[in-house]
């Protein structure tokens, strides 16, 4: 891939900067997507649905929206066709993809890293040299790559691990264009509620409970996070963890 080599002198600011960010309406993403706007930014939000990334994108006054499937190379081109130059890119998209893997359908199991790695791929060599020399990528990863559990989640930790990797790698075969990965650790956002269903209140309680500041975190703070990735313009190759300090229990 051929990198854009033109530096901009206003690399470590976010004004006037084109933010495109995949996962952006809702979560995290939302929460970065904001405050990237708010530091004078101009955010372009993806999403699977066409219409509840139209609605997102008008109800917080960001720039525009596109619609694709991460797993589907095709809509990716379609969705990025028209924009001609995007500074920071950001890959939060992923669902929760839990299973046992002597019992788990193999097919939904990769999910894990088509939703992940692949489409990391497919996004990056859609985009190419309209990617900024002085601009970024951020991924996510999440604690589990550091502290997998027994709850069939032995191949999403290995596709959050393989995340923080493969950024390592990037930073280097992508230079100068900066790679980096936001490592949240539980978050109050609409993901958890949908993943724990009725089960969220009682989860949340008993691991506020070991945690050292006895809450989790919130999206504001780990959208903070991906706005810092993007602005200082000398993090990279970096896994930066936001968890409340969960990895020292």
């Amino acid at each position: 891939m051929t990198m854009n080599r033109v530096a901009s002198p206003n690399a470590s600011t976010l004004t006037d900067r084109t933010i495109v960010i995949f996962g952006g309406t809702s979560g995290i993403g939302l929460a970065a997507a904001i405050q990237a706007k708010a530091a004078g930014a101009k955010v372009i939000v993806v999403r699977f649905n066409p219409e509840g990334a139209a609605k997102v994108a008008a109800e917080n006054g960001l720039d525009g929206w596109r619609a694709a499937d991460v797993t589907r190379a095709e809509t990716v081109t379609t969705a990025l066709a028209d924009i001609p130059h995007v500074d920071h890119l950001v890959l939060l998209a992923g669902t929760f993809v839990a299973g046992r893997i002597l019992e788990a359908e193999v097919e939904y199991l990769k999910r894990a890293f088509d939703e992940r790695i692949w489409a990391a791929v497919h996004i990056l060599r859609t985009i190419g040299d309209r990617l900024a020399s002085d601009g970024s990528v951020t991924f996510i990863s999440g604690a589990l790559a550091d502290r997998p559990s027994a709850q069939g989640t032995a191949v999403l930790a290995a596709a959050s691990a393989a995340m923080e990797a493969f950024a390592r790698g990037l930073a280097l075969e992508l230079a100068p264009v900066r790679v980096n990965t936001l490592s949240p650790g539980t978050t109050d956002t609409p993901l958890l509620a949908r993943t724990l269903g009725a089960h969220r209140d009682a989860y949340v309680a008993a691991l506020t409970e070991k945690l050292p500041q006895r809450r989790l975190g919130t999206a504001t703070e780990a959208g903070a996070a991906v706005v810092f990735l993007m602005s200082n313009g000398f993090m990279n190759g970096e896994t930066l963890h936001v968890d409340g300090g969960a990895r020292l229990i």
